[in-house]
């Protein structure tokens, strides 16, 4: 997942009502409306270039997004829903060019959260990530473990793996099989003295992160390791806001970024109050019918409004803490098709 702060079942949003009595049976056959995490995955899909992915516009240009692309495959599972966007989506990922542009071509480039993420993406849609693109992701993966445990990047540009590569790996390879014992020791050992997990490793101070916090307490319960996934979890704990938001470490305004993440890890380590609490101020940011059309159903970054260019990557991970569904768990099987808006009155 990157690093930009720019993070299906439990349906805690009111549904939208109407009579169903027997004179009016085309009512009570209807489907219901769709709740705010499902307007959410509409809102997001909306914003899919062609239908299938997510891009990046910077000096002018425009460039694929593969990583906020994965982040919506997952959105999209988690709300089950816009499943025909998820389905291009994965499909456009396994393109030779976009795949090898992300994940490196696997001779001079490698990268290990890439690699991790799209295999978790692979999974989370149903496809084989041992045959993805062309590529056996998890054979890629093994190749960047390094004897200390540790996943890093084989790359002339240099070694940019962290947290999120090590977690992200954990995750997929516990979904196909097991992780490397020593890959979850490695994870383990860089845990800091106050509970939680820095983002970069071997640095001479530990600094807790709460995004990686989020995602290696995942990886540790998907891994079997409660012990140390408990201790993360305290320090979620200590570090939640009075609204129920999460701070970006450095940060000064709690953000739907870090929220959704750490509210999905809460949710998994069944901490239910303080995940619920996170997702009300996820929903807090959620733009609702008073907004501009275009806005509605799209969740901004903070409280101080709502821009595209952060709302996207918000309502993504965003969503992760209005669902409540870890990536263990994650499947986009059951998913429905289309782009759910907000239930508002005409």
């Amino acid at each position: 997942m990157t690093r930009s702060r720019a993070r299906a079942a439990v349906f805690l949003a009111t549904l939208a009502l109407g009579c169903t009595t027997a004179a009016t049976p085309a009512f009570a056959m209807s489907r219901p409306a769709p709740t705010q995490g499902q307007a959410a995955s509409g809102w997001l899909a909306r914003q899919m270039t062609q239908g299938s992915h997510l891009v990046t516009v910077f000096s002018g240009e425009t460039f694929p997004n593969q990583g906020g692309t994965i982040d919506a495959i997952f959105a999209f599972a988690a709300t089950k829903t816009a499943n025909g966007f998820g389905a291009r989506a994965i499909t456009w990922l396994e393109e030779p060019s976009i795949l090898s542009n992300y994940i490196g071509n696997g001779r001079t480039q490698s990268f290990a959260g890439a690699t991790a993420k799209a295999a978790l993406a692979a999974e989370v849609r149903g496809v084989n990530p041992t045959r993805f693109g062309k590529v056996n992701l998890l054979a890629r993966l093994a190749k960047l473990l390094k004897k200390s445990g540790r996943y890093s990047d084989h790359s002339t540009f240099g070694d940019f793996s962290n947290a999120f590569s090590q977690s992200l790996a954990i995750l997929a390879l516990t979904r196909h099989g097991g992780a490397p014992a020593k890959a979850v020791s490695f994870l383990i050992s860089s845990e800091c003295k106050n509970g939680g997990f820095p983002l970069d490793f071997g640095k001479k101070s530990c600094t807790s992160d709460t995004d990686s916090t989020a995602m290696d307490v995942q990886a540790l319960l998907a891994s079997g390791h409660p012990g140390a996934a408990t201790r993360g979890v305290k320090w979620l704990e200590h570090v939640q806001r009075r609204n129920g938001g999460f701070l970006a470490t450095g940060g000064k305004v709690a953000n739907a970024n870090s929220t959704g993440l750490v509210g999905q890890a809460l949710a998994v380590a069944k901490r239910f109050k303080r995940a619920a609490l996170a997702r009300k101020f996820v929903l807090s940011l959620q733009a609702g019918c008073s907004a501009k059309a275009w806005q509605q159903g799209g969740i901004a970054f903070d409280s101080t409004g709502f821009a595209r260019s952060t709302a996207i990557d918000a309502t993504a991970q965003g969503i992760l803490g209005i669902a409540d569904v870890g990536f263990a768990r994650l499947s986009s099987r059951g998913s429905r098709d289309g782009d759910p808006h907000l239930a508002c009155s005409a």
